[in-house]
């Protein structure tokens, strides 16, 4: 029976910098840092300090992956297409002042949404992070 989520992957250009950004602009905390003994594969994970049983992992696009496929991931962070993560916020407005003013790249600002406030980020790959201050709604909010 499965239990929870632990690990989500996200494809990264560069996973030092990436590693960065997660730590130093969105604050989670290190989690994994491995590298096989011959070089060939790094492991990479970080957590954010109120859910560490979740376990984002950076990753570059690669085996097993087809080089094609790769080709194929690499074009889409090159246009910023990709979608990362869903985060939730306490304060959708005050997180987007305090991410801009760490040079984080938003792709939409602050909008009232049925579900919430929400504003969409990228990380330092390109990625979308959605930023979401929820709040109860039901299907009639759609209308």
């Amino acid at each position: 029976m499965i239990t929870n989520i632990s690990i989500i992957s996200v494809f990264v250009r560069d996973i030092d910098a990436s590693k960065a950004f997660y730590l130093d602009v969105l604050g989670f905390e290190e989690h994994t840092d491995i590298t096989l003994a011959d070089g060939s594969y790094r492991w990479c994970t970080v957590k954010h300090p109120k859910q560490p049983e979740v376990q984002v992992h950076l990753t570059l696009p690669g085996p097993p992956y087809s080089a094609e496929m790769v080709d194929a991931i690499n074009r889409e962070m090159d246009a910023g297409g990709v979608f990362g993560l869903g985060l939730n916020v306490d304060d959708c407005r005050r997180t987007y002042d305090e991410l801009t003013a760490r040079g984080v790249e938003f792709v939409h600002p602050p909008q009232e949404r049925p579900y919430g406030v929400e504003a969409v980020a990228r990380d330092n790959s390109g990625n979308w992070l959605v930023l979401v201050e929820p709040r109860e709604y039901s299907a009639a909010d759609f209308d």
